[in-house]
């Protein structure tokens, strides 16, 4: 994955787009190493994407979900076509069951 490869992944246990930085070593990340270090985007409105809050972060390999075969070269906004757009609606509602159901689980246990 080179710079500026838009994914969806789960961080800080929320589905987000991310952007792949250059690695520290200034190769390419590849989809074997342990930690990435990305760019977090939050939704802002059909298809458009800012930058978060807290616009950089080190995720794990293991968190990304799916990788996109295009890539941008802005950090500040990111516009995904049509069908990116719905893959990550539906990763965002397929975590957000999956942590409701969870959530019902450990309710359950405590009655």
């Amino acid at each position: 994955m080179n710079r500026g490869t838009v994914a969806i992944a789960v961080v800080q246990h929320q589905v987000m787009i991310i952007q792949i930085v250059q690695a520290a070593s200034g190769h390419s990340h590849h989809r074997r190493d342990q930690w990435l270090d990305v760019y977090t985007y939050t939704p802002f409105g059909d298809h458009l994407f800012l930058a978060s809050p807290v616009p950089q972060a080190r995720i794990a390999s293991s968190d990304l979900l799916t990788v996109f075969p295009f890539r941008t070269t802005t950090t500040d906004m990111i516009e995904l076509p049509a069908q990116a757009y719905q893959e990550f609606l539906q990763l965002k509602a397929k975590h957000q069951k999956k942590q409701e159901n969870l959530w019902h689980a450990w309710k359950a246990k405590l009655r």
